[in-house]
């Protein structure tokens, strides 16, 4: 079992589809145990090896304060970034232990169409635990170089 940081291959043919509108379609963020096996062949949400406990609901929680923007690399001749960011996800009252992330486009599927809908792949690089306190996902800067998802 191996969570692996990516971005998930469904995706990035579904982008050129026109299937995802990140800014409006309904953007969530599960979280997964070391027992999980997620990585870039990952094509949709599942609740194996979901975490389970206080604070947390099956499904994970919605991203608020979405932004699709671009970085235009001023004043390079590289092409800029198209990016993808939104508000810090946060679990309150929150009692379990995490590895791993999958945030995923619930517009496309979710737990009962879960083929599809997968966006990226976030590995901790170990268990976070929490025990009665604030579980918090901290997204990096929104720049070509560190966002979180992004497409150069």
């Amino acid at each position: 079992m191996a969570i692996t940081q990516a971005m998930s291959t469904l995706f990035k043919k579904d982008l050129l589809l026109g299937d995802h509108h990140l800014d409006s379609d309904t953007i969530h963020i599960a979280l997964y145990t070391s027992s999980a096996t997620i990585n870039a062949t990952t094509d949709g949400y599942s609740t194996s090896n979901e975490v389970s406990g206080s604070g947390y609901t099956a499904g994970g929680v919605a991203l608020a304060s979405k932004a699709v923007t671009e970085d235009t690399n001023s004043g390079s001749t590289t092409a800029g970034s198209g990016i993808f960011d939104a508000a810090d996800p946060e679990w309150t009252s929150a009692s379990f232990t995490a590895r791993g992330a999958l945030i995923y486009n619930k517009t496309l599927g979710d737990a009962s169409s879960n083929s599809r809908g997968a966006i990226a792949i976030l590995d901790f690089g170990g268990d976070f635990t929490v025990s009665g306190g604030t579980f918090k996902i901290v997204f990096p800067a929104a720049t070509r170089s560190n966002a979180i998802v992004r497409i150069d």
